[in-house]
């Protein structure tokens, strides 16, 4: 079986702190990889300020260079809008494989507002990266409540014998300052350093055309 870490976002635009992370969960899991799922978004709720999914995706494969991170766009092939069916999706489509949702402190602060979020921990391992400013909020979070009893260490996590969920592995990572929304306030034409042509899904090795939708944006 191949263990796989699923980070999501928009990556609007990716940057040194997703790839340090992912790279930390990695070894701290005991992984063989990591896929950056790049959000397309939703297709009637164009958000301001989003770039489209092709210069996203084409910022996260520069990031990601070399190292065991593939960078896709495959929601949009599944056609999925909640990260519950995706990973239903991703579990029916790719059952060789054992995946882990990465997430930060702070949408564990949050995560009780995603759909389904209980179905979302039944389905997978979460692991939780700390993040500055989050970490008492998380703590004190409704998920947190619900999950707490399951809390493994990364040690316990590598060495079950059994690949189970609900299982919520906390990670301590120093705080990085970087962040996306840092990066377009001090480059708002930082989109334009990634035009070029469609880029290949790193997991369907399809290529990621702009949507219409997008370029009429």
């Amino acid at each position: 079986m191949t263990l796989t870490g699923l980070l999501g976002g928009s990556f609007n635009p990716a940057h040194g702190a997703h790839r340090a992370v992912t790279l930390f969960a990695i070894e701290a899991l005991g992984l063989d990889e990591a896929w950056w799922l790049v959000s397309p978004g939703n297709p009637l709720k164009p958000q301001k300020g989003m770039a489209p999914l092709p210069v996203r995706v084409r910022s996260a494969l520069e990031i990601s260079q070399g190292a065991p991170i593939h960078v896709t766009a495959i929601e949009r092939e599944l056609g999925t809008v909640y990260t519950i069916e995706t990973l239903r999706a991703l579990k029916r489509r790719f059952p060789q494989r054992r995946f882990v949702w990465l997430m930060g402190a702070d949408n564990l602060a949050q995560f009780h507002l995603w759909k389904d979020w209980q179905e979302i921990a039944a389905e997978l391992p979460i692991a939780v990266i700390a993040r500055p400013g989050y970490d008492s909020t998380a703590l004190a979070s409704p998920a947190m409540a619900r999950l707490r009893s399951y809390r493994l260490t990364a040690a316990e996590f590598r060495n079950r014998d059994e690949w189970s969920a609900p299982a919520l592995i906390e990670l301590r990572f120093d705080p990085d300052p970087r962040s996306a929304t840092n990066i377009r306030r001090a480059d708002p034409d930082w989109a334009r350093r990634f035009d070029g042509p469609p880029p290949r899904d790193g997991v369907t090795h399809s290529l990621i055309h702009e949507s219409e939708r997008e370029s009429d944006a």
